[in-house]
């Protein structure tokens, strides 16, 4: 029997180098579908902004496959039942779709498909589009293999698909959204396939030209850093296609004489070593997807929890600490819905170690908060941030230094926060040096016990970086150390990791 496809839309909503849709060319029919689903709006990390987002990338990516013949449908509901469905209208014999490492309920949902599919005889059919390995037992050679395929040709752009006619198109669910709570978003960056490249060539070309200095400050970060996550975590851009076009402005800026050229090509270089920074930490959730909510090392269990203070998260939460430099990138970030990398460090610094809160509940507002929210990314560094993996350094951020090096003149503090410097302005919410010794005492204290380091040596067996694999020219590259929290959010949170 011939093979009829659907290509199942995720978070890879774009048309360029989406392997499902070009499989789907090979098919005697096919159309694609994207579900929104209840346990997405549900949630705890889902805000309005990620659904408002997702719906102007559909759009975009809707009208780009329908001029080529390929049907888009939307759906309200689970999955499986959407493909009970819509399999009455459309006898499909193949469903589609790319890997995808998410969410404890994204994980529940693919098994739920999976159980669907060999029910009803239709074959699932997956692609990676990351550097994430599904089964990996081993970090060994893991930077290789990503590298691989990151060489690996983009595939191109299909012509036309052999479309199916008479299949209702189905409407952006409105209703249900706001039913589950989700009203209007803040302000949003253009979607779609044309405005990601459109980023991303304006920071290769001309934005990154000082990205080394300019990624660190709220100042100059806005405009410095890529600002290609939120692309990357809906699937706009593949990390392939940023990966080969910062490769080749890099070659062409090195093959210069002019020496501007050549030191562009320098910063750009930083840029790029990012880029395996984003697949790595995605890894560690692909590999135990338990870390959005346990303690990588377990010996940490205990240590926060019976100490969380809700009036203490409430004034994190809302910019209201009384360190002015906190609240101003808290109140930035809630307003913007993006903040650079090492302030996005310094949110999660300072509520893990002067405020002592327990990391899960700290980064569920802030996964609410990032357009470019990137699961993996996200848990992994809240975790690293904390101190809970048991293998990376402690990383407590003072304010004050973070304010006397990446805003000196009060620019970034005085926008956000207007009443800093008037009776008005809140005093600190604690003692910042009492604070901090109270909590390195305390980790220091689980740290220094055999079974603790026991227990580091097991996670870094699982999870620690290693560049085996990488051939010499990669290995060359990566000799330089990378930052203390790179892109996933805001840059190796997630927005240098990129950008």
């Amino acid at each position: 029997m011939p093979a009829r496809a659907l290509v199942w839309l995720k978070r890879d909503l774009r048309t360029a180098d989406h392997a499902p849709l070009c499989e789907a060319t090979q098919c005697q029919a096919a159309a694609a579908l994207y579900v929104v689903e209840p346990e997405w709006l549900a949630s705890p990390e889902c805000d309005a902004q990620h659904v408002a987002f997702a719906r102007a990338n559909i759009e975009s990516l809707r009208a780009t496959l329908a001029a080529r013949g390929l049907p888009l449908l939307v759906r309200f509901g689970s999955v499986p039942d959407a493909l009970h469905a819509l399999r009455r209208d459309y006898a499909f014999t193949h469903l589609l779709s790319h890997e995808e490492t998410g969410p404890g309920w994204s994980y529940t949902r693919d098994r739920e498909v999976a159980a669907w599919c060999r029910t009803h005889g239709v074959e699932w059919l997956e692609w990676p589009q990351t550097g994430v390995v599904r089964r990996l037992q081993d970090r060994r050679g893991w930077a290789g293999r990503w590298q691989q395929r990151m060489d690996a040709a983009c595939l191109p752009v299909p012509e036309r698909w052999p479309g199916v006619d008479g299949l209702l198109p189905g409407a952006w669910p409105v209703d249900a959204i706001r039913a589950a709570g989700h009203g209007a978003p803040r302000p949003l960056p253009p979607a779609g396939e044309l405005a990601a490249w459109a980023t991303l060539h304006d920071f290769l070309e001309l934005r990154g030209a000082n990205y080394r200095r300019d990624l660190s400050s709220p100042l100059t970060a806005t405009t410095g850093c890529s600002r290609i996550s939120a692309h990357l975590a809906f699937g706009a851009l593949s990390m392939r296609q940023v990966h080969q076009a910062t490769e080749s402005r890099i070659a062409a800026l090195r093959a210069s004489a002019d020496p501007e050229a050549r030191r562009f090509a320098y910063q750009l270089r930083g840029f790029a070593s990012r880029l395996r920074w984003h697949c790595h930490f995605m890894q560690k959730l692909e590999s135990q997807p338990d870390i959005e909510t346990y303690n990588i090392a377990r010996s940490y269990d205990g240590l926060r929890e019976p100490y969380f203070d809700q009036e203490r998260f409430e004034a994190w939460r809302t910019g209201n600490t009384g360190f002015p430099m906190v609240d101003a990138c808290m109140r930035s970030l809630n307003a913007t819905g993006w903040l650079n990398f090492r302030m996005r460090a310094m949110l999660v610094s300072f509520a893990a170690y002067h405020l002592w809160l327990h990391w899960r509940e700290p980064g569920l507002h802030l996964a609410r908060q990032f357009l470019d929210f990137e699961p993996g990314i996200h848990w992994s560094q809240m975790q690293m941030q904390s101190g809970t993996t048991g293998i990376n350094t402690l990383r407590v951020y003072s304010p004050a230094k973070q304010q006397r090096d990446h805003d000196p003149q009060g620019v970034f503090v005085r926008c956000w926060v207007p009443e800093y410097g008037t009776p008005a302005y809140l005093p600190p919410i604690v003692d910042e040096r009492s604070a901090v010794r109270w909590a390195k005492d305390r980790l220091y204290a689980v740290r220094t016990t055999a079974s603790a380091q026991a227990e580091a040596d097991a996670v870094q067996q699982r999870h620690g970086s290693r560049r085996s694999g990488l051939p010499a020219t990669a290995r060359g590259r990566g000799k330089r150390r990378a930052p203390a929290v790179s892109a996933g959010q805001g840059d190796l949170f997630a927005d240098d990791p990129v950008g």
